[in-house]
């Protein structure tokens, strides 16, 4: 199932557009799910994580569609965005935030045809494996292959990610359950470190890929660098 969103505040165009839609579906034998939003600020703030395309609007009147895109990347650097506009100087403007085309309004069902014909051949869902974080700033989508390591900071979690650093509230014990069997090893009680950024062990040390250095604790070193050599061992 593909997940589309469509965020507009022009209700009859929001109709136009999901009639296509349907007929796509139809056509194509593609099963699509389709959620609504008429204001970038609506879009925002109930952020699904499990949308794969987004048609965004760009000029909208409380939050207009760049401002959305921006915080939308924040949250998911995956999903799709097509920008519609009326105005072709706003769609130049949308490739800063990745976005995958910009459609000029009107509508017809044949410009339709092709961009989700173009959007599926290149970008699939991405099957690579991902948990969802909440904060008080919202929910974030979190590709493994991105995360470096995990630590605790100020009873919370801090997420370091090839993007940024999230807060998570969920203690370290529940994190480490969530990434049990996911090439992920414990090095220390306040860290938890991807084993595929690892560059190497000195004594008490990793070295990552980054430069950065984290600590292990005596008691993990053993388990540590049974993970390590297993996990560089499947690679080789």
């Amino acid at each position: 199932m593909i997940h589309i969103a469509i965020c507009d505040d022009e209700k009859e165009f929001v109709l136009h557009l999901t009639e296509l839609l349907k007929r796509y579906a139809g056509e194509s034998g593609e099963e699509i799910r389709i959620s609504v939003y008429y204001d970038g600020l609506e879009l925002i703030e109930k952020y699904d994580t499990t949308i794969d395309l987004i048609f965004l609007d760009i000029q909208m009147k409380l939050v207009d569609g760049l401002h959305t895109a921006g915080r939308i990347r924040q949250m998911d650097e995956k999903v799709g965005i097509i920008f519609l506009t009326t105005l072709t100087q706003y769609g130049l403007e949308g490739y800063k935030y990745r976005a995958d085309n910009y459609i000029i309004k009107p509508m017809k069902y044949v410009r339709l045809k092709a961009e989700m014909d173009g959007w599926l051949k290149k970008h699939r869902k991405d099957d690579s494996p991902y948990i969802v974080i909440s904060n008080d700033t919202g929910k974030y989508k979190v590709f493994l292959k991105s995360l470096h390591y995990v630590e605790t900071f100020n009873r919370n979690l801090l997420l370091h990610t090839e993007e940024e650093k999230i807060i998570c509230y969920k203690s370290m014990k529940e994190m480490e359950r969530e990434l049990q069997e996911k090439d992920f090893v414990r090095c220390h009680t306040s860290y938890l470190v991807n084993l595929f950024y690892i560059k190497g062990v000195k004594k008490l040390e990793l070295e990552l890929v980054t430069g950065e250095m984290l600590p292990i604790s005596q008691p993990k070193r053993k388990e540590v660098m049974e993970k390590i050599a297993e996990y560089w061992g499947d690679l080789l």
